[in-house]
C-alpha cells in the first residue's frame, strides 16, 4: 500500500509540472513593463527610385508621432496598443522623377523619453539618354531639314476649280514672310502648290506661266531668306471631289493609269525645268496624301492601290532627273497612300540613278486630339483623355527610325500639327504646348524632319494652325509661345534635355 501511495504522488507530481503548475503566481509574459524608450525595427530605410509603401514598427511608453515628413514622403497612420506599446506607421515613398537622389531624417517622438530617427534615402531617376543617331547620309540629310514650315492652304488654295494664292483668304506673300520664318527658328519651309486651273490640255498639258512665275518668285524669297524649300504638288489629288490625280479611277482601269502618268510627266517636266538651275537648297516633292475617293483609310485591294503609286513615283523621278541640271542630282521626296506612315508596307522607294530619294510621311496622331471634331482636352500620361499618348508616338517614330534611318535611308515628315488651344484655359493651352514639345523631341531623338503645318486659320472649322502670318511672317496672336516650345524641342543640345525629361515635365492638373 505505501508503494502504491508513493507511486501515485509522483505520477501527480510528474502530471503538475507538465501542466506548469510550478510557475510562480502573477508571472504573466503576455503583459510587459513600461518601455524606456522608443525603438524602431528600421532605422534606415533605402527606397527604389519607383518607391513603395513601408512598414514601421515602432515600441514607445506612449503614443508616438512622426515629424518631417518631406512632400514626397506620406504616412499612413496605426493604432497604438496601450497593452503592448506598440504601433506600425506606414511611409509611402513617391517614385523619384528627378535627375538627383534625395533623402530625408524623420523623427519619432513621445512624451518622456528621447527621439529617435529614421533615415531615408532615394536614388535619382536614371537618365534615359535619346538614340544616339548613326553617322550615315541619311542623317546627315535629315540634319539638313531639320524644323520645318508649311505655308499651307496659300498656293494650294482654290475656288471654283482654280488655285488662287488668296482664294481661302490668305494674303500674298512676300520677302518678309520667309525673313520671318527664318528669324523664328525654323530651317525649312515647305510650299504647297496646287496646279488646278493653270494645267492645259492633253497632250502638253501646258502649265500657266503667270502662275509658274509666281510660284518660282515666292521661292526665291525662302531662298534669299537662308531656308531650305521642299515644293510639291498639292489638293491636285482626288479626294472625291474629280481632281486629276485620281487613284481611284487609275485602279479601275488601265488607260485612266496611263493618262495619268502622262499627266503627272508633263507636268513636272515643267516644273522640273523652271527650277533646274536652281540649288541644292530645293527639293521636289511628287505628291500631298494621294487616297482613293474619300477613303483615308486603304481598305481593300492594299497591294494595287499601293503600286499605282509607286508608279506614279517612278514617274516623277523620271520626269525631274531627265530635265538635266541640278535637277539630275537634287533631292526629291515621295510618299505613299495617304502620306501615312502606317501604310508605309505598301511603298517601294522608286529607282532613282542619284539615289537622293526621300520617304515622305506626314503625322497628325492621335486624330481626336490634332484635329478632330472631338479634340480632347488633355493628352499624355497625366492627362485622363489619352494616357498612352507619348507610347504611341515613341514606338511609330522608333519604327521609323529601325527601318529606314539604321538602314541609311533618308525620311521626313512633311506635316505635323495639333490645332491650336484657347490660351485663356490654363490646362488647355499647357496641355497643347506639351503636345508640341514631346512630339517634335520625339522627332530629333529619332532623326526625323518635322515640318509644322500653318494654315493661318484662327477660327474657322476645326484646324486652326495660325502660327506666322502668310504676308508679313510676324506671329499670331500667342502662337509664339508655340513656336519657341518647339524651336526648343528640335535645337536644344544639352544631354539631359531628353526625351524622357519632357516626358517627366509633363502637366499636372
Amino acid at each position: 500500500m505505501r508503494r502504491l501511495a508513493i507511486w501515485l504522488l509522483s505520477a501527480a507530481a510528474l502530471a503538475l509540472a507538465a501542466c506548469g503548475g510550478d510557475e510562480k503566481p502573477g508571472n504573466d509574459d503576455s503583459t510587459p513593463s513600461v518601455p524606456t524608450a522608443i525603438t524602431v525595427d528600421q532605422a534606415t530605410i533605402a527606397t527604389s527610385v519607383d518607391g513603395g509603401s513601408y512598414p514601421v514598427k515602432i515600441t514607445s511608453p506612449a503614443r508616438p508621432s512622426l515629424s518631417g515628413l518631406p512632400d514626397w514622403i506620406t504616412l499612413t497612420d496605426g493604432t497604438f496598443n496601450a497593452k503592448t506599446y506598440k504601433i506600425t506607421m506606414t511611409l509611402n515613398v513617391a517614385a523619384n522623377r528627378d535627375y538627383e537622389e534625395r533623402s530625408a531624417t524623420l523623427t519619432v517622438s513621445a512624451a518622456g523619453v528621447q527621439d529617435v530617427t529614421i533615415m531615408v534615402s532615394q536614388p535619382a531617376k536614371e537618365l534615359v539618354k535619346d538614340p544616339v543617331l548613326p553617322n550615315n547620309a541619311a542623317v546627315a540629310r535629315t540634319m539638313e531639314l531639320g524644323l520645318g514650315w508649311n505655308m499651307g492652304n496659300h498656293f494650294d488654295a482654290y475656288s471654283n476649280g482654280v488655285a488662287n494664292e488668296t482664294a481661302w483668304g490668305g494674303t500674298p506673300a512676300t520677302q518678309a514672310t520667309f525673313t520671318g520664318v527664318k528669324a523664328a527658328g525654323f530651317t525649312t519651309v515647305r510650299i504647297p502648290v496646287t496646279w488646278l486651273g493653270h494645267i492645259g490640255e492633253a497632250p502638253d498639258y501646258t502649265l500657266d506661266e503667270t502662275w509658274l512665275n509666281r510660284v518660282y518668285e515666292v521661292v526665291g524669297f525662302a531662298e534669299n531668306a537662308g531656308l531650305n524649300v521642299i515644293l510639291n504638288t498639292h489638293h491636285d489629288e482626288d479626294h472625291g471631289d474629280g481632281h486629276w490625280l485620281n487613284l481611284g479611277a487609275a485602279l479601275n482601269s488601265e488607260d485612266t493609269n496611263a493618262q495619268i502618268k502622262a499627266e503627272i510627266a508633263a507636268v513636272w517636266r515643267q516644273i522640273a525645268e523652271k527650277f533646274k538651275d536652281k540649288g541644292d537648297f530645293l527639293m521636289l516633292e511628287s505628291f500631298n496624301e494621294l487616297i482613293c475617293g474619300s477613303e483615308w483609310s486603304i481598305g481593300s485591294n492594299p497591294e494595287k492601290k499601293g503600286q499605282i503609286i509607286n508608279e506614279w513615283n517612278q514617274v516623277f523621278v523620271d520626269a525631274v532627273r531627265a530635265t538635266g541640271g541640278n535637277n539630275a542630282t537634287r533631292w526629291l521626296g515621295v510618299p505613299g497612300y495617304a502620306a501615312n506612315p502606317h501604310y508605309l508596307r505598301y511603298f517601294t522607294m522608286p529607282s532613282d540613278p542619284a539615289s537622293k530619294t526621300m520617304v515622305a510621311f506626314h503625322c497628325y496622331d492621335p486624330y481626336d486630339y490634332t484635329i478632330g471634331e472631338r479634340q480632347l482636352p488633355d493628352w499624355g500620361h497625366t492627362g485622363k483623355s489619352y494616357p498612352r499618348g507619348e507610347d504611341e508616338l515613341k514606338d511609330l517614330f522608333n519604327g521609323l527610325y529601325n527601318t529606314y534611318i539604321l538602314n541609311n535611308i533618308p525620311i521626313y515628315m512633311g506635316e505635323f500639327g495639333c490645332s491650336m488651344r484657347n490660351h485663356a484655359d490654363a490646362k488647355s493651352w499647357a496641355y497643347y504646348l506639351y503636345y508640341l514639345e514631346y512630339f517634335v523631341k520625339v522627332s530629333r531623338a529619332f532623326g526625323i524632319p518635322a515640318v509644322l503645318w500653318d494654315n493661318e486659320n484662327e477660327g474657322y472649322g476645326q484646324e486652326h494652325h495660325p502660327y506666322l502670318n502668310h504676308g508679313t511672317g510676324a506671329y499670331i496672336d500667342y502662337s509664339k509661345e508655340a513656336v519657341d516650345v518647339m524651336v526648343k524641342a528640335w535645337s536644344t543640345s544639352d544631354e539631359s534635355y531628353t526625351l524622357d525629361y519632357v516626358y517627366n515635365n509633363a502637366p499636372q492638373f
